[in-house]
């Protein structure tokens, strides 16, 4: 079976951690940096109800320019995919905060790892090929209903809470969000 025809159980929670994370690197952040916003950006929206429409999303530039005018320990916000993640610029780069502590890129690489598996590579590439299937500000706008539509079903309200679903990779082309 093809890649792209595969069909995985997991839960929500780590795809949106791994796809927030390939939508943050498109924008403009490095692997790391992306890496602890996916992660950050997973846990606010567990939390929340719903989308909010029509929130200020970071651009390349936006992110470069707040970047380079960030000292070390400075906190800012970024926003990603509807959310407002706050961030602290470090001697590594930026990295998201959650409850008060820095997340680590290797704490995320390793929950990713043990959530996909062997699984990882391939819905990372799948991911990676469908963000830039756009211009970055389409992407920027787009990213939170895109992952709507191909994320795990699970059943609704707190039956689905921490389930697994089906994640259909065939729902990632490209040619099929047509």
């Amino acid at each position: 079976m093809s890649s792209s025809h595969r069909k995985i159980m997991i839960n929500r929670a780590p795809v949106l951690t791994l796809w927030a994370t390939v939508v943050a690197e498109r924008l403009g952040l490095d692997h790391d940096e992306a890496l602890t916003m996916g992660k950050a950006l997973s846990g606010l929206t567990a939390h929340a109800k719903g989308v909010r429409l029509g929130i200020f999303e970071p651009t390349p530039e936006t992110v470069s320019d707040q970047r380079k005018a960030l000292q070390d320990g400075d906190e800012i916000h970024l926003h990603l995919m509807g959310r407002s993640i706050p961030t602290v610029h470090t001697k590594d780069g930026l990295r998201a905060v959650r409850q008060g502590k820095l997340i680590t890129p290797a704490s995320v690489n390793r929950y990713l790892a043990g959530k996909f598996g062997d699984d990882l590579e391939d819905v990372r590439q799948a991911m990676t090929v469908l963000a830039h299937s756009l211009p970055p500000a389409d992407l920027a706008r787009q990213a939170f209903r895109m992952y709507e539509a191909f994320r795990p079903d699970v059943k609704a309200g707190t039956a689905g809470w921490g389930a697994e679903g089906e994640l259909d990779l065939a729902k990632l082309a490209p040619a099929a969000r047509s």
